[in-house]
């Protein structure tokens, strides 16, 4: 049985750091478990379900990086935060890009690590969405089967293109999704898109899915990185 805010897994080789993310999320409600090794990470995650891995990006051994990698082969769903002293964007794309679903820059606030770990769990929770059914954030509303978009009940057309990367945002909802992984997945793997062109395919979804496109609710910016829809 899960616990009532979730089960984490906190991958993490400093002693100290461990033993006080322990504590203090465990005073949260979480159910916790310690791995001080990548390796140790991969050999209790095939004993015990966890919903959440906190992982440190900088590890002796298996890094955080290869870690990642292992972990989501293994487990495609299973959430993972990467945590990292380094804040530059070439760390962060590496993360996103190895598996990781979101990244949080030593150090941090407990209170926005504990708001990230609890939306990783309500995303972990819900039921996997199937062809034909909807996706729904805030007063979006996107249906697969009909291939339709509606803001607060009203319809609003999108392109082909636009629709694809509002289901892609969508169903990815809270997570950072780079610039490469969105032009992979709306231009094909030899990215026939640029990040102008990404950038213009945004800037016409806000147009039409935000009061102020100047201000977006929904469809946010991670700078330098990419960008994410809103969490429910």
């Amino acid at each position: 049985m899960s616990a009532a805010n979730g089960t984490v897994l906190i991958v993490e080789d400093d002693l100290s750091l461990r033993r006080t993310l322990h504590a203090t999320l465990a005073a949260l409600g979480f159910d916790i478990g310690e791995a001080g090794t990548g390796e140790e990470a991969l050999r209790r995650l095939r004993m015990i379900d966890y919903e959440v891995v906190l992982l440190d990006m900088n590890m002796p051994g298996l890094d955080g990086i290869e870690t990642c990698r292992n972990i989501r082969r293994m487990y495609t769903r299973l959430p993972i935060l990467m945590l990292t002293v380094r804040d530059g964007e070439d760390d962060k794309v590496q993360a996103l890009e190895s598996g990781a679903d979101d990244y949080i820059t030593k150090p941090f606030q407990m209170r926005e690590l504990t708001a990230r770990i609890r939306s990783a769990v309500r995303r972990f929770r819900a039921p996997l969405v199937p062809a034909g059914d909807t996706l729904v954030v805030g007063s979006i509303m996107l249906d697969l089967g009909r291939r339709r978009v509606e803001k607060a009940g009203a319809s609003i057309r999108l392109t082909p293109r636009e629709f694809s990367a509002l289901h892609f945002l969508m169903e990815n909802a809270g997570k950072p999704l780079t610039y490469r992984m969105l032009l992979v997945h709306l231009w094909g793997p030899e990215s026939g898109g640029s990040r102008e062109s990404l950038r213009v395919l945004i800037s016409n979804l806000r147009a039409k899915l935000e009061d102020d496109p100047g201000k977006p609710e929904y469809l946010l910016t991670d700078s330098y990185i990419g960008y994410r829809f809103r969490d429910k």
